[in-house]
């Protein structure tokens, strides 16, 4: 057996992944030889790497995966379906690089359709496995998020994705729709996933989705989605701008994600970069009503400051490890956010609901556009 490995792990050649405090992994490379650089992020499910790795929220990311099986099932074929690939968050692999501890090299599953090593390949993806990654990830969480690069041939700077406009690079160049539903709403698209819109095209709704620094006040629509994404929210000026010009209707306002942060941008608040951000598939969430807690998928960086909350609004949701902000709304007006997926995929989906309560707030304010005003009444009398 020692025999066989040894052969095996000829064949892949040895590089290191060194971190930005000057702490260095050895490893070996598959998928696509590259030299890469960027900040190195976990992630801590033990399923879903074929959505967790298109996922548009992670661009400019090097992503570790803590579960020891990763390959095992291979990755879904590229089935359309809505328009949209089916089993995938995006249309390509988002992550800048992969880094796992064992890598599966048979893959088994009616679904599979390629190996995660030939997947990486076409995508030009570099993998790295052989690495102790929960020991890697307690570097990452005891020292906070970091920069790394991986170094195959060439020895990269350490590039900071947060420094430049990144949803530029994930967000849809021209306007699309999906759906035929009577009711429509925007998807302001910062790096939307996937499911995103099939939550929303699954409750029959017509989906209009435009670029981040498209001006979508001028449209036609009955509520508005502002979509997760990757990097610092005060990059996006165009979508914050965009976001102040819709805030005096009454038409309801869903973020999520960062969606949350730049609503909050856009009504006074401020945004942090966290010293740890929060990256796992089960983070615990407050309804600060209710006192219910939810435990919801997340990945990501900066968070909203809710000291300086404008009186008009309210804190909704309140991270139970660590007190951040996980969600905003008025107290008044259908306008919330929430910075956790509640489309999370492969879940968990506790907070799925929150779709319908937005539809619901859409309904009612349609409704209210049907029923006859006073004088109106006076005439059919």
């Amino acid at each position: 057996m020692l025999k066989f490995f040894y052969i095996l792990m000829k064949n892949y050649k040895e590089v290191q992944i060194i971190l930005e405090n000057g702490i260095s992994f050895k490893g070996n490379v598959f998928g696509h030889e590259k030299d890469v650089s960027g900040e190195i992020v976990f992630n801590t499910s033990m399923v879903g790497y074929p959505e967790s790795l298109t996922d548009p929220s992670y661009k400019g990311q090097i992503l570790v995966l803590t579960y020891p099986l990763i390959g095992n099932y291979g990755v879904p074929g590229e089935e359309i379906e809505n328009e949209l690939l089916k089993n995938f968050e995006s249309d390509k692999i988002q992550v800048s690089a992969l880094v796992i501890d064992d890598l599966s090299h048979n893959h088994s599953h009616w679904n599979s359709s390629v190996s995660l090593d030939e997947w990486l390949k076409k995508n030009k993806i570099p993998g790295v496995f052989g690495v102790d990654t929960r020991a890697l990830t307690s570097i990452i969480r005891d020292n906070g998020t970091m920069l790394a690069k991986i170094k195959i041939k060439n020895n990269l700077y350490f590039f900071d994705p947060n420094k430049i406009d990144i949803v530029k690079e994930v967000s849809i160049k021209e306007v699309a729709e999906y759906g035929n539903g009577d009711l429509k709403i925007i998807v302001v698209d910062c790096g939307v996933k996937n499911n995103i819109i099939r939550c929303l095209l699954k409750r029959n709704v017509k989906v209009i989705r435009v670029p981040y620094d498209y001006d979508f006040s001028s449209l036609d629509y009955d509520g508005i989605i502002i979509s997760n994404g990757p990097g610092d929210p005060k990059q996006c000026v165009m979508t914050i701008e965009n976001i102040k010009k819709i805030l005096h209707k009454e038409k309801p306002i869903f973020g999520i994600c960062l969606g949350n942060q730049l609503l909050g941008l856009s009504i006074g608040m401020d945004t942090y970069k966290m010293k740890y951000g929060h990256r796992s598939s089960n983070q615990p969430c407050i309804d600060m009503k209710t006192k219910r807690c939810y435990i919801t998928s997340q990945n990501h960086g900066f968070a909203l400051d809710a000291k300086n909350i404008p009186y008009d609004w309210e804190e909704w949701f309140v991270n139970a490890n660590d007190g951040t902000n996980e969600g905003i709304r008025h107290k008044e007006k259908p306008f919330f956010s929430v910075q956790f997926h509640p489309e999370g995929n492969p879940g968990p989906r506790d907070t799925e609901f929150l779709f319908d309560v937005f539809l619901k707030e859409v309904k009612k304010l349609n409704l209210l556009k049907k029923v006859p005003k006073n004088n109106e009444l006076r005439e059919l009398e």
